[in-house]
């Protein structure tokens, strides 16, 4: 067709005016490409489009980080865009000229615009009634596509589809805009950063965006050193990343085609030798190509880690540091580029999943089975570990054994509604018992009694009581030191009628109890024995108090985050009070020492000689065990328990490594404990 010819077809489909708005816009000779149209109304029409596009900040890829030998580990990525934008001269030499070479050899000289291919295309385009038709797109009216693309997908879904098949269209009005808007690129960006971003943003097929993605996804390696094949291989993707994409063979003989074809520009422009040119066309796809899955999301995590990482996200998620409101956080998190350093100990917490698997196996055929690890550094309230027996899994259809509740935490963290905590609750009337002045070495009646009359908030309440001792032989008189060691029921009883028992209820809260479905503890009689349902790690955390010389610090899972420009916005924030007194604080530290020596939890003292404290609870009928403890350095809270409701009593059910659940309790939690002491040991 001859340009008078192929003018008329464009201008029979586009109109003349719009057509010479367009040409004027790009340069081409008025003289040549003006005649017989309007020059002032396709002025007019062009200049009405807008004019400027930002490339504005593009979802990227959140990184979620772990401790490994005490140094910091890549844990996971979390992201809506599996993106990581890499800088100009991070960037290999040979993929920018395998993109400029390939797909805009004239990048480096025209102003966004590249008038001959320009005019090719929109005749092309035109013929074919705007349904099919050549390129000549350069790379920065590609980006601006992709910018459009980008700012489609981001409106909710309902809007979304509409906008990225609007953005895709090939019309002329669209191809019009995208003219307008690469001259308006070009003016406010240097080719560098017009190149810089054109790669940072491109799709390479498989959710992959990005080159330096593309990269890691294809070859399991960075995009800041390719070899001229496998340069040439991601850029062929782009024009077709549907067929041409490196996720399977199928696609590799598309692919090599137009690698080829890049790889030979790349000589033509003098940025290949003719050796380095037949060596890369020789080699075929497979021989570079080695798949590496994304690490998308907590699910990919090391096993074991899957659960803390899921708390850590939504801690992170709602971090002041990223925005005024929740919505500024939830948009500045889905944008991305954020570094998440945690506080897991991948070593820790690998130690205590294996324990779990062995002595709690989750697809235990008599109950359902649950149970965790929670460590916790009683100066800091960082979360060492987060352990839990069952196998990570969202599906509906999870098999048995497999769970996506958190048990670790609340309701509104990991949906998990807590459980009894047993006697381990006996420690906030031990503490209001110390609070009130008494003495640890103050004889009570252990007996099973029924107690009738107790004072509440100020005022006396009749509410009749009997709860039954552990043991039969559990009658007569204790000190509250030795009954603490042993556990006895009766004797709590008798010390809670002593006492208020809204300051039993204030203690806990101090040092931040509350129930796991939210709200805060009762102040009844039989909440002393731990009946209403409470978080592992809120016990574990409660218990750092007294380790830590009366100072609780809230429960810390982020030590940093680091912004995609490389800023320190610093980490969760440790909020440490003063929630007992140091006197009180050591006194229940010495008196809890005795449950490891002949009480409750004996078998539990570690090999190390540190000194531990600790308390153990068991519920009424045994179907729920705890154990929470340690040192003055870290505190660790191990629970066994019937997840579903069920009463199973876990001192009859054989864990098949020769004792019952409840009865390896203290053996299990000291191995546990020692490796927690032989990682962070006691001052």
């Amino acid at each position: 067709m001859g340009f008078g010819r192929a003018m008329a077809a464009v201008s029979g489909f586009v109109g003349g005016s719009v057509l010479a708005g367009l040409v004027v816009g790009v340069g081409v000779t008025p003289a040549v490409a003006l005649a017989g149209f309007g020059t002032s109304s396709a002025i007019d029409a062009f200049s009405s489009l807008p004019e400027y596009i930002e490339v504005g900040e593009l979802p990227s890829r959140n990184e979620v980080w772990a401790y490994r030998g005490g140094k910091p580990v890549h844990l996971a990525d979390v992201f809506d865009r599996n993106r990581e934008q890499l800088p100009y001269d991070r960037i290999s030499d040979t993929l920018k000229h395998a993109a400029v070479d390939g797909e805009d050899k004239r990048f480096w000289h025209h102003g966004g615009v590249d008038a001959t291919s320009l005019v090719r295309s929109v005749v092309s385009v035109a013929a074919k009634q705007g349904k099919g038709g050549s390129g000549g797109s350069t790379l920065t009216m590609q980006l601006v596509r992709n910018i459009k693309i980008e700012q489609a997908s981001q409106l909710p879904a309902a809007e979304a589809e509409a906008a990225v098949a609007e953005a895709t269209a090939r019309t002329p009005q669209r191809k019009l805009e995208e003219i307008k808007l690469a001259i308006g690129l070009a003016k406010r960006y240097s080719k560098e950063e017009i190149l810089t971003a054109y790669l940072n943003i491109a799709y390479f097929g498989d959710q992959t965006y990005g080159v330096q993605a593309a990269a890691q996804r294809y070859y399991g390696k960075d995009a800041t050193d390719l070899s001229p094949a496998e340069a040439a291989s991601l850029v062929a993707i782009v024009q077709w990343p549907e067929r041409r994409d490196l996720s399977t063979p199928a696609h590799h003989r598309d692919n090599q085609a137009r690698r080829d074809v890049i790889l030979r520009a790349m000589h033509e422009q003098g940025h290949l030798s003719g050796r380095d040119l037949r060596t890369a066309l020789a080699s075929e796809p497979a021989e570079y190509v080695h798949l590496t899955a994304p690490q998308q999301g907590c699910a990919s995590v090391v096993d074991g880690a899957q659960y803390f990482c899921e708390h850590a996200v939504q801690v992170a998620r709602s971090l002041p540091q990223l925005g005024a409101t929740q919505a500024e956080r939830d948009e500045a998190w889905r944008t991305g580029g954020y570094r998440v350093q945690t506080t897991l100990d991948l070593d820790r917490n690998a130690q205590q999943k294996a324990l779990l698997d062995r002595y709690d196996p989750a697809a235990e055929p008599a109950l359902a089975l649950g149970a965790t690890f929670d460590s916790v550094e009683a100066s800091t309230g960082r979360v060492l570990t987060m352990a839990q027996n069952t196998a990570y899994d969202r599906s509906a259809a999870a098999p048995r054994g497999s769970s996506s509740l958190n048990y670790a935490v609340d309701e509104a963290s990991g949906d998990a509604t807590g459980f009894q905590p047993g006697s381990t609750y006996k420690v906030f009337t031990l503490l209001a018992w110390l609070e009130a002045g008494r003495s640890p070495d103050t004889v009570v009646d252990g007996t099973r009694h029924e107690q009738r009359t107790w004072t509440q908030c100020g005022q006396t309440i009749d509410e009749p009581w009997n709860p039954r001792n552990d043991s039969p032989g559990q009658t007569g008189p204790y000190s509250v030191r030795a009954a603490t060691a042993q556990s006895v029921n009766g004797a709590y009883v008798s010390m809670a009628a002593q006492l208020d028992l809204c300051d039993v209820r204030d203690v806990a809260e101090r040092l931040g109890v509350h129930l796991a479905t939210g709200g805060w503890v009762g102040a009844n009689p039989a909440a002393i024995l731990g009946t209403e349902n409470i978080a592992p790690l809120t016990m574990a955390s409660a218990y750092t108090a007294i380790a830590n010389g009366g100072v609780r610090c809230d429960p810390v899972v982020v030590d940093e985050v680091v912004d995609r420009t490389g800023k320190d916005l610093g980490g969760q924030p440790e909020t440490c009070r003063q929630v007992l007194s140091p006197v009180v604080a050591a006194t229940a530290f010495e008196v809890m020492q005795g449950a490891f020596r002949g009480g409750t939890a004996t078998g539990g003292q570690t090999a190390d000689g540190m000194t531990l404290f600790g308390k153990t609870g068991t519920t009424d009928v045994a179907d729920q065990v705890w154990l929470v403890g340690g040192t003055s350095r870290v505190v660790t809270a191990y629970w066994q328990g019937n997840t579903d409701g069920g009463k199973t009593n876990l001192r009859y059910v054989g864990n098949g490594q020769g004792g019952t659940y409840a009865g390896a309790r203290a053996s299990v939690w000291k191995q546990a404990q020692e490796a927690v002491n032989a990682a962070y040991p006691a001052g």
